[in-house]
């Protein structure tokens, strides 16, 4: 059986990985995490502009949230997080 799409073992014909600068900061979701697919999905509804799609995704998301406790704000991975998208945003604001 063949290794699904978007594997180590079978990559999308769009993956960024031989594609990025040694200093360009990424963010990887993996399957195991239960938003996943539908974090995904949300991505993939905002880029293509279909704002109802991106609207319904994101309450699906939100309910998946519902009942679990937050993770705390002083999380080492939530801090971390917080810093990868800041420092996607300074790397494109340089590449300006």
């Amino acid at each position: 059986m063949a290794a699904p799409v978007g594997s180590k073992a079978n990559p999308s014909k769009y993956d960024c990985y031989p594609d990025l600068a040694d200093d360009e900061p990424y963010f990887v979701i993996r399957a195991d995490d239960p938003l996943a697919s539908a974090l995904v999905e949300l991505h993939a509804y905002i880029g293509a502009g279909q704002a109802g799609a991106a609207h319904n995704k994101l309450a699906e998301i939100m309910e998946l949230t519902r009942g679990k406790a937050p993770r705390p704000s002083d999380s080492p991975k939530y801090r971390e997080t917080f810093a990868i998208s800041s420092a996607m945003e300074h790397w494109r604001a340089a590449k300006r």
